[in-house]
Protein backbone atom coordinates (compact mmCIF):
# COMPACT_ATOMS: atom_id res chain seq x y z
CA UNK A 1 0.00 0.00 0.00
CA UNK A 2 1.17 3.73 -1.12
CA UNK A 3 1.91 6.04 1.92
CA UNK A 4 -0.57 9.14 1.58
CA UNK A 5 0.94 12.22 2.31
CA UNK A 6 -1.50 15.85 1.69
CA UNK A 7 0.32 19.37 0.99
CA UNK A 8 -1.69 22.22 2.60
CA UNK A 9 -1.00 25.25 1.33
CA UNK A 10 -2.91 28.91 2.75
CA UNK A 11 -3.40 32.42 1.36
CA UNK A 12 -1.52 33.80 -1.40
CA UNK A 13 0.44 30.52 -1.94
CA UNK A 14 -1.54 29.95 -5.45
CA UNK A 15 0.65 33.34 -6.51
CA UNK A 16 3.92 31.29 -6.44
CA UNK A 17 6.09 32.25 -9.02
CA UNK A 18 4.05 35.89 -9.35
CA UNK A 19 4.17 37.33 -5.29
CA UNK A 20 7.21 38.99 -4.07
CA UNK A 21 9.80 36.83 -6.45
CA UNK A 22 12.56 38.01 -4.00
CA UNK A 23 11.31 36.29 -1.29
CA UNK A 24 9.01 33.74 -2.84
CA UNK A 25 10.87 32.89 -6.14
CA UNK A 26 9.83 32.37 -9.73
CA UNK A 27 8.57 29.04 -9.88
CA UNK A 28 4.83 28.97 -9.49
CA UNK A 29 3.09 25.68 -7.15
CA UNK A 30 1.91 23.80 -9.63
CA UNK A 31 4.87 23.02 -11.07
CA UNK A 32 6.99 21.95 -7.88
CA UNK A 33 4.00 19.95 -6.99
CA UNK A 34 4.41 17.86 -10.41
CA UNK A 35 8.26 17.60 -9.36
CA UNK A 36 7.63 15.99 -6.23
CA UNK A 37 5.41 14.02 -7.58
CA UNK A 38 8.00 12.95 -10.41
CA UNK A 39 10.75 12.41 -7.54
CA UNK A 40 8.65 10.14 -4.96
CA UNK A 41 6.98 7.57 -7.39
CA UNK A 42 5.69 5.35 -5.01
CA UNK A 43 3.49 8.06 -2.60
CA UNK A 44 0.14 9.14 -3.30
CA UNK A 45 1.15 12.77 -2.69
CA UNK A 46 -2.04 15.26 -2.73
CA UNK A 47 -2.63 19.17 -2.99
CA UNK A 48 -4.24 21.52 -2.01
CA UNK A 49 -4.91 25.34 -1.56
CA UNK A 50 -6.95 28.19 -0.09
CA UNK A 51 -7.38 31.52 0.87
CA UNK A 52 -10.06 30.80 3.92
CA UNK A 53 -9.32 29.34 7.18
CA UNK A 54 -12.58 27.23 7.51
CA UNK A 55 -11.40 25.64 4.20
CA UNK A 56 -7.90 24.76 5.48
CA UNK A 57 -9.73 23.44 8.49
CA UNK A 58 -12.13 21.25 6.90
CA UNK A 59 -9.31 19.70 4.70
CA UNK A 60 -7.36 18.86 7.59
CA UNK A 61 -10.04 17.48 9.23
CA UNK A 62 -10.72 15.56 5.90
CA UNK A 63 -7.02 13.81 5.93
CA UNK A 64 -6.30 13.84 9.61
CA UNK A 65 -7.31 10.59 10.90
CA UNK A 66 -6.63 8.59 7.53
CA UNK A 67 -3.44 10.44 5.58
CA UNK A 68 0.09 9.10 6.74
CA UNK A 69 1.36 12.43 6.70
CA UNK A 70 0.37 16.19 6.42
CA UNK A 71 2.73 18.93 4.99
CA UNK A 72 1.20 22.64 6.00
CA UNK A 73 2.12 26.18 5.45
CA UNK A 74 -0.67 28.16 6.77
CA UNK A 75 0.63 31.18 5.45
CA UNK A 76 -0.41 34.52 7.12
CA UNK A 77 -2.89 32.04 9.49
CA UNK A 78 0.49 30.47 11.08
CA UNK A 79 1.05 33.92 13.17
CA UNK A 80 -2.97 34.07 14.37
CA UNK A 81 -5.21 31.08 13.26
CA UNK A 82 -6.18 29.14 16.91
CA UNK A 83 -8.93 27.73 14.85
CA UNK A 84 -6.27 25.60 12.88
CA UNK A 85 -3.68 25.40 15.79
CA UNK A 86 -6.78 23.40 17.17
CA UNK A 87 -7.56 21.28 14.46
CA UNK A 88 -4.14 20.02 14.30
CA UNK A 89 -3.71 19.56 18.38
CA UNK A 90 -7.63 17.26 17.04
CA UNK A 91 -6.35 14.93 14.47
CA UNK A 92 -3.61 12.33 14.19
CA UNK A 93 -2.11 12.64 11.37
CA UNK A 94 1.69 14.16 11.66
CA UNK A 95 2.43 17.51 10.09
CA UNK A 96 5.03 19.65 9.13
CA UNK A 97 4.61 23.14 9.18
CA UNK A 98 6.81 24.62 5.85
CA UNK A 99 7.79 28.34 5.28
CA UNK A 100 9.65 28.93 1.88
CA UNK A 101 11.29 32.03 3.69
CA UNK A 102 12.73 32.35 6.68
CA UNK A 103 10.07 33.62 9.02
CA UNK A 104 12.56 34.14 12.21
CA UNK A 105 14.33 36.75 10.13
CA UNK A 106 11.32 38.67 8.77
CA UNK A 107 8.61 41.42 10.22
CA UNK A 108 8.26 40.53 14.30
CA UNK A 109 4.39 38.87 13.62
CA UNK A 110 6.06 36.57 11.41
CA UNK A 111 8.13 35.32 13.86
CA UNK A 112 5.16 33.71 15.73
CA UNK A 113 3.45 30.64 15.03
CA UNK A 114 0.60 29.03 17.00
CA UNK A 115 0.66 26.09 15.22
CA UNK A 116 4.13 24.43 15.14
CA UNK A 117 3.70 23.36 18.87
CA UNK A 118 1.30 20.79 17.39
CA UNK A 119 3.61 19.93 14.20
CA UNK A 120 6.34 16.93 14.58
CA UNK A 121 8.68 19.86 13.08
CA UNK A 122 8.97 22.92 10.85
CA UNK A 123 10.99 24.06 8.09
CA UNK A 124 11.47 27.24 6.94
CA UNK A 125 13.78 29.08 4.75
CA UNK A 126 14.87 26.46 2.64
CA UNK A 127 12.69 27.88 -0.36
CA UNK A 128 10.35 25.30 -2.06
CA UNK A 129 12.81 22.84 -1.72
CA UNK A 130 11.41 22.22 2.18
CA UNK A 131 8.47 20.67 0.67
CA UNK A 132 10.93 17.84 -0.33
CA UNK A 133 12.42 18.10 3.12
CA UNK A 134 9.31 17.85 4.41
CA UNK A 135 8.16 14.64 2.22
CA UNK A 136 11.24 13.08 3.92
CA UNK A 137 10.82 13.85 7.44
CA UNK A 138 7.21 12.27 7.56
CA UNK A 139 8.46 9.11 5.32
CA UNK A 140 11.64 8.40 7.75
CA UNK A 141 8.80 8.95 10.85
CA UNK A 142 6.42 6.85 8.76
CA UNK A 143 9.51 4.34 7.86
CA UNK A 144 10.08 3.79 11.91
CA UNK A 145 6.58 3.09 12.45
Amino acid sequence: MNNKIQIINGPNLNLLGKREPDIYGNKNFDDYYQELVELYPNLILNYFQSNHEGSIIDKLQDVGFRYDGIILNAGAFTHYSYAIADTLRAISTPVVEVHISDINSREDFRKISVTKEHCIDMITGKGLDGYRMAVDVLLKRINQH
